[in-house]
């Protein structure tokens, strides 16, 4: 009876002897390395690359020009003028397929410099050397409403000279329709001229009031 009392304790010391081990060995062991873990998640945040860049309102450095002393721009037409057919910008978006490759002029109400339809493939502007602009629409006049349906782009270079622009100037635009992706009108702009400045009307009428 004592003999198999005494196997009994033996085996239960024997076993609490292999558990403590067991528990030391697994308080030791290597951490795994964790890194792969946020990889996978980086991937699945990652969003596909988009043909056309979203738009973003782009505010001209006016300083730049007060620096270079740039002369005042011209509110004159250009000298062929008479090669552009005059027309409204909503006609042009209604059927911009009908004007393509044509010389086009129209006047408009400037609203701002944005990114809208660059460096999209299908009627590519390369963001690095053009800029684009939205005009606002004619045929709305309680509140602004941009006209997304036409791309304006102008050359970065000549877009310095248009510093000055604010929302609301009436200004005439003299381009050539060269696509209609997406069915809209996509317009390179030849020469941009300034009617009135609508900013420096309404200061004018401030100070006299």
């Amino acid at each position: 009876m004592k003999i198999m009392k005494n196997n009994l304790i033996l085996t239960a010391i024997a076993g609490l002897i292999l558990a403590g081990g067991l528990i030391s060995f697994a308080a030791k062991a290597p951490e795994q390395p964790a890194a792969s873990v946020p990889e996978k998640q980086e991937k699945t945040l990652e969003q596909p690359a988009t043909q056309q860049t979203p738009d973003k309102e782009i505010k001209l450095d006016k300083s730049v020009k007060a620096a270079e002393d740039k002369p005042a721009v011209t509110t004159t037409p250009p000298a062929n003028a008479n090669e552009y057919a005059a027309v409204s910008s909503l006609n042009i978006v209604d059927n911009p397929s009908a004007y393509l490759g044509k010389k086009v002029r129209f006047k408009a109400s400037f609203d701002k410099f944005s990114t809208l339809g660059l460096d999209y493939k299908p009627a590519f502007r390369d963001s690095q050397k053009y800029i684009s602009f939205l005009i606002k629409r004619d045929d709305v006049t309680d509140h602004t409403i941009p006209l997304s349906e036409m791309k304006i782009f102008i050359k970065r270079s000549e877009a310095e000279k248009f510093i000055e622009l604010d929302s609301g100037d009436t200004i005439e635009v003299y381009g050539k329709v060269f696509s209609d992706a997406l069915t809209d009108a996509w317009v390179d702009t030849d020469k941009l001229v300034i009617l009135c400045k609508k900013n420096k009307d309404d200061n004018k009428k401030d100070k006299a009031e």
